[in-house]
């Protein structure tokens, strides 16, 4: 492969070209995916004037670096922040993945969760760049929803899938640094919510959400945040972007089995009700019946993980009193709610980041405008109670 070279373990390395001339930083990547706020860019160090940075990939590269010969090409839909393309070469079917965050990160998470969920297998890494993994036969999730096809049967078995994101522990929470999943520092989710909401109603294109709800959105963060108390200390794996585009499923008899969790890249260690809040986030669309089968599934996969699926016998009710709010938030009329609290309701609070986030998105966009009927609806309502 001419001008390039495979690095160690299927790492591709290219090249350096020249720095663009301009010298001007470009904006952090935001997530608008199901996990708190980062405190810091994930978009990498700004680039400057007279830095050198490597030629962009190519499909011929990635060809040439797996030995095959390309037969086919065809970009898949999907992917805010980045393209996927489905590449058929003479042996095989692979998937590429250009641009979005650096996969390093993103390919270290999906080894450790490939023990416990089904990932598709990394083939190629290009830092920075790209990613190429193994193709997976099967059928979105969401097609299989928008088909009618949702029963109960499904929707459990999904369920205790996600729940078992979670088996992958980590010594604290936060956000990882590296290939080695070592995790930084981070404050506790409770501290940030309102904080991020706020700056967020700030950046709300102009018509997406008027100034009354925007503040009490704010309010409504701020109230509920501290539930949040009770999961700090969560140290689960938590994929971030649970919902059924990212999930492929497949026949098994007369049944469905998961054949692959894909979108790894705003994976963190945390709490992992915000997985389950994030496919619930647009349930209203679901067939009847999925997705409270998803819950019961999900609620199963968490007493296996060793996590309480009812956080009252978690504490969580002396939680709120030593910080302050009633134990029966619903007595207080914050919150819309059958019981005290259990893991779905903080789940939904988690979510609370991601609405907030997914909100700032420029006009036009299709799933901005979604969660932003979202939090008309819970400064409406209240707050979910599952």
């Amino acid at each position: 492969m001419a001008g390039r070279h495979a690095g160690p373990a299927g790492v591709l390395t290219t090249p350096a070209r020249p720095a663009e001339t301009t010298g001007r930083a470009r904006p952090a990547e935001t997530t608008g995916r199901a996990r708190p706020a980062e405190t810091t860019e994930r978009g990498g160090p700004a680039e400057t004037a007279g830095r050198a940075r490597p030629a962009e990939t190519t499909e011929g590269d990635i060809v040439a670096a797996l030995g095959g010969k390309l037969v086919s090409s065809q970009v898949l839909a999907g992917g805010f922040s980045h393209r996927t393309t489905l590449l058929t070469l003479t042996d095989r079917r692979v998937v590429a993945r250009f641009g979005g965050a650096d996969p390093v990160i993103e390919a270290g998470v999906m080894a450790v969760a490939r023990e416990h969920v089904p990932v598709p297998e990394v083939l190629l890494l290009v830092p920075g760049q790209a990613m190429v993994i193994e193709y997976v036969d099967g059928v979105p999730l969401s097609a299989v929803l928008d088909g009618g096809d949702g029963s109960a049967e499904l929707g459990a078995e999904v369920g205790r899938c996600v729940a078992r994101i979670a088996a992958v522990t980590f010594d604290r929470p936060g956000f990882f640094t590296g290939a080695d999943l070592a995790v930084a520092a981070e404050r506790p989710w409770s501290q940030q919510l309102a904080e991020m909401a706020g700056e967020c109603m700030e950046s709300v294109p102009a018509g997406r959400l008027d100034e009354r709800t925007r503040r009490a959105w704010v309010r409504l963060c701020a109230e509920h945040a501290g539930v949040l108390t009770a999961v700090d200390g969560h140290a689960r794996l938590v994929h971030a972007d649970i919902n059924p585009k990212n999930i492929l499923v497949a026949r098994a008899g007369a049944g469905w089995r998961v054949a692959a969790v894909l979108d790894w890249e705003f994976a963190y260690s945390g709490c992992p009700y915000g997985d389950a809040a994030n496919m619930a986030r647009f349930g209203a669309r679901y067939p009847a019946g999925f997705l409270d089968a998803f819950r019961a599934g999900f609620a199963e996969g968490l007493r296996a993980a060793g996590l309480p699926a009812d956080l009252r016998a978690a504490g969580l009710p002396a939680d709120l009193r030593a910080k302050g709010l009633p134990a029966d938030l619903r007595a207080e009329g914050l919150i819309v709610r059958q019981e005290p609290a259990d893991w779905a309701y903080v789940g939904r609070v988690l979510d609370m980041f991601a609405l907030s986030d997914l909100v700032t998105r420029p006009p036009g966009h299709a799933v901005a405008d979604e969660a932003a009927e979202q939090i008309r609806l819970w400064v409406r309502d209240g707050v979910p109670a599952r």
